[in-house]
C-alpha cells in the first residue's frame, strides 16, 4: 500500500505538480481528458508540525466552509494552534470554538504526544511512510485518511494516495465513467498504477472534483 523506501523527492513547487502530470499521462492514456477538464492543479503544501497536523484534523468530516470557520475560531480563541495553547483550552472555549467532544479529544491527544516527545509531527516527513502512518494512527481519532493527508500536505510526499477520501471516490467514479462511485479498496487497486506519483494524482482528483463535480473549492474529507 505505502512506497517501502523514503523518497527524497518531494512535491514542494507548481513544477513538481507539472512534472507529475506529465508524468500520470503516459501511466494512464485516461488521465488526460481527467487533467483537461479539471483545469489547474494546486499545490496544497503547508507547513509541518503540530499546526498542520491540527487543521486537518479540524477538516475531517466537514466542508470546507465550516473547516475554516472552525480554525479560525480556534487560532482566536487559543491565540496560536501551538500543542501547549490546545492543551490549555477549557471544554468551554472547545464549544464555543465549535468542536465536536471527539474532535477535542483528538486534538487534545496529538497535543500531548507531540509535548511529550512520543510524536514528533517534522520527524514524520523524513520516515518511510508506513511508518510515519503507524505513529500517528497510535493516536485515538487519527485514522489513515488524517495521516495520509499530512504526509500529502504537510510532508509533500510524491506517492500517498489516500483512497478512503470520498471525493477522491467521487471524482474516479465520475471522471472514470463508472455508475457508483468505487470505495476504498477498488479505488486503492485503480491508483496503483499511478505510481510514483499517486500524490499528483491524488491533487488532480481533487482538482477535477472541484471544477467538474462542485464548480467550487473543496477540501479532503475523511478520518
Amino acid at each position: 500500500m505505502y512506497p517501502t523506501h523514503i523518497n527524497p523527492r518531494i512535491i514542494e513547487t507548481s513544477d513538481d505538480i507539472a512534472e507529475g502530470l506529465a508524468a500520470l499521462m503516459t501511466l494512464d492514456r485516461r488521465l488526460e481528458r481527467v487533467i483537461e477538464k479539471a483545469g489547474p492543479v494546486p499545490l496544497r503544501r503547508r507547513e509541518p508540525g503540530y499546526h498542520g497536523l491540527a487543521e486537518i484534523i479540524v477538516g475531517q468530516m466537514v466542508s470546507k466552509a465550516s473547516a475554516a470557520a472552525i480554525w479560525a475560531r480556534l487560532v482566536d480563541e487559543a491565540g496560536a494552534c501551538t500543542a501547549a495553547r490546545v492543551r490549555a483550552l477549557s471544554d468551554e472555549q472547545c464549544r464555543r470554538i465549535g468542536l465536536s467532544r471527539s474532535k477535542e479529544q483528538t486534538l487534545k491527544r496529538a497535543a500531548e504526544a507531540v509535548e511529550s516527545g512520543a510524536l514528533n509531527p517534522e520527524a514524520l516527513c523524513d520516515m518511510p511512510a508506513a511508518q510515519s502512518v503507524a505513529a500517528m494512527t497510535r493516536i485515538k481519532g487519527i485514522g489513515p485518511w488524517t495521516a495520509e493527508v499530512y504526509l500529502l500536505l504537510c510532508a509533500g510526499h510524491p506517492d500517498i494516495f489516500p483512497s478512503g477520501d470520498v471525493a477522491l471516490q467521487s471524482a474516479a467514479g465520475h471522471a472514470f465513467g463508472q455508475g457508483e462511485r468505487p470505495g476504498q479498496k477498488e479505488l486503492r487497486e485503480m491508483a496503483q498504477q499511478w505510481q510514483p506519483w499517486r500524490g499528483v494524482a491524488a491533487r488532480l482528483l481533487w482538482a477535477y472534483y472541484s471544477t467538474e463535480m462542485r464548480r467550487g473549492d473543496v477540501v479532503p474529507t475523511g478520518t
